[in-house]
């Protein structure tokens, strides 16, 4: 029986290892042509190998599937380019791209440095800009050339970009960045048969490994009976299913979207909406502010934990 990304050809970014890395194996699974991408550095971006990305190819290829590496690093022009170019010159074809690839270089905001904000935000926000410009001026050429497209752009932001956490405002501002470019890409994109969206994962990886929430729920899990943790909700793998489904022609019509995703769970975020207002028609003085704000504020909902979930009153 046939897969549901039978014939397509998806490109996966940071798919060396983690999340990417199961995303490359389950698209394979439903029968996708793969282009794994991987730079091979460290969880902090430094250093390459091309190790990562040629072994996840390689096991592709030995279960019977199509797959090729690709080491470019993502957070430059001409490596996006690249690797685009990769695709379609490979398999003849670019139907679905997966912006997964990302680094971690926490630290607190007055702690930080200037070298560490700019190397997480050009390879999260710089790196999904650039693969997906270079991807969707292919589709468009194809459109104006009268061809049709059922392309898919699947972008990966973070609770830390939609809910916050501490120690991460490089990574979060990022992956918040992410999640608006989502939006906005979805609207200027459907013209040519192109959807946009977005996920935001929870998983027990080499990048999550040490971050209080995830080892919060991975204690929880300990405490499980043997026949619960016989499955486990922090899997990568559980992340993979919503994204081949994205990547899937069964997905056309959804576009726009941002998806919290971790174990079973699935999740449709719901974006910033206007909550409790006041418009008195004319120009505020300041000082009247003094008797407005606070009682906006008092009956405005409280911002979501780091779960996505209300605190409770």
């Amino acid at each position: 029986m046939s897969g549901i990304c039978e014939g397509r050809v998806v490109v996966i970014t940071g798919a060396g290892g983690g999340i990417g890395r199961e995303h490359a194996l389950a698209f394979a699974a439903e029968g996708a042509k793969v282009v794994v991408n991987d730079l091979g550095g460290a969880r902090d971006g430094t250093g390459a190998s091309a190790g990562p990305a040629q072994s996840v190819a390689a096991e592709i290829v030995a279960g019977g599937g199509e797959a090729v590496a690709n080491t470019e690093d993502i957070s430059t022009w001409d490596g996006s380019k690249s690797l685009v170019d990769q695709a379609i010159d490979t398999f003849g074809r670019l139907d679905v791209v997966v912006n997964n690839a990302g680094i971690l270089r926490d630290r607190m905001l007055v702690n930080m440095t200037e070298a560490e904000w700019d190397a997480v935000i050009k390879v999260h926000l710089k790196g999904t800009f650039g693969v997906a410009h270079h991807a969707a001026a292919y589709w468009r050429d194809r459109s104006k050339a009268g061809e049709t497209n059922d392309a898919r752009i699947i972008n990966t932001s973070s609770p830390s970009g939609i809910f916050g956490n501490v120690g991460q405002t490089n990574y979060g501002a990022a992956k918040a960045g992410i999640a608006a470019f989502t939006v906005i890409a979805a609207t200027e994109l459907g013209r040519y048969g192109v959807t946009v969206n977005a996920i935001a994962p929870t998983a027990l990886t080499r990048m999550t490994e040490d971050l209080g929430f995830v080892k919060k729920q991975e204690e929880d899990l300990k405490e499980q009976s043997q026949a619960e943790a016989d499955w486990n909700p922090l899997g990568p793998e559980n992340i993979s299913p919503l994204v081949v489904w994205l990547g899937s022609p069964q997905s056309n019509g959804v576009t726009g979207r941002v998806f919290s995703v971790a174990g079973g769970f699935i999740s449709v975020t719901e974006g910033w909406v206007n909550g409790p207002s006041v418009n008195r028609e004319g120009k505020w003085e300041p000082g009247e502010l003094g008797e407005v704000i606070p009682d906006l504020v008092a009956k405005a909902a409280a911002n979501a934990d780091m779960l996505g979930n209300r605190p409770s009153a």
